[in-house]
């Protein structure tokens, strides 16, 4: 036996083994946080584009504040034919997936009706490119622009700004998930000019 503990505290044998142990974990975290990156890009560009086709889909087809599309600044809002709608007559309006509301400080004389069936074909578009999308996570806000004139033959009489906005998503890592932790991700949003707001679809 008084030979025996020296040879033992001499062995290397198992060194690469204990090596190889110690570095595992820090190549496994290394492999899965470049997993985690390519899924965090790819989720980031589903919600962008989304968003991009969303607003596209919105300024081609009926608006969700069907106010807008209806309302004549000529005949009901005192404005001369042909002249342009002030911003002191349009200050905004925003639709979730419940309601549209005035924006603060300004007149919704086009009132605040909203086109439940006008929403939904938003969603679902948008849905097309982000699967998980719910109407929750959508809203659509209507913005004075300066565009369009009281009377307008071919359209709405005003041509907002409109911005689709996409919001309450979260990433979940896979090094995350055993922990029940999330990524909270920033809003998306895009923004275009409406063009005729009328049908119900779009290129």
């Amino acid at each position: 036996m008084s030979g025996f503990f020296p040879r033992f505290w001499r062995d290397e044998h198992g060194g690469p083994a204990a090596e190889f142990a110690l570095v595992v974990p820090i190549l496994l975290l290394f492999l899965l946080g470049i997993l985690d990156a390519g899924r965090l890009m790819w989720t980031w560009n589903q919600a962008e584009k989304a968003t991009q086709m969303g607003v596209r889909f919105a300024v081609a087809t009926n608006p969700v504040a069907s106010g807008i599309k209806s309302y004549s600044y000529a005949v009901s809002g005192g404005i001369p034919q042909g002249d342009p709608i002030p911003s002191s007559s349009f200050s905004g309006i925003s639709c979730t997936s419940s309601t549209c509301t005035c924006k603060s400080g300004g007149a919704c004389p086009f009132g605040t009706a909203r086109d439940g069936t006008a929403f939904t074909a938003l969603v679902e578009r948008m849905a097309r490119f982000k699967s998980d999308i719910t109407a929750a996570d959508v809203t659509i806000d209507y913005d004075y622009s300066g565009l369009g004139y009281a009377g307008d033959p071919n359209g709405p009489d005003v041509a907002p700004l409109v911005t689709v906005r996409l919001r309450n998503l979260t990433f979940t890592p896979v090094t995350a998930m055993l922990f029940g932790a999330q990524l909270t991700l920033p809003d998306f949003a895009a923004t275009l000019s409406m063009e005729d707001g009328d049908g119900t679809t779009s290129n």
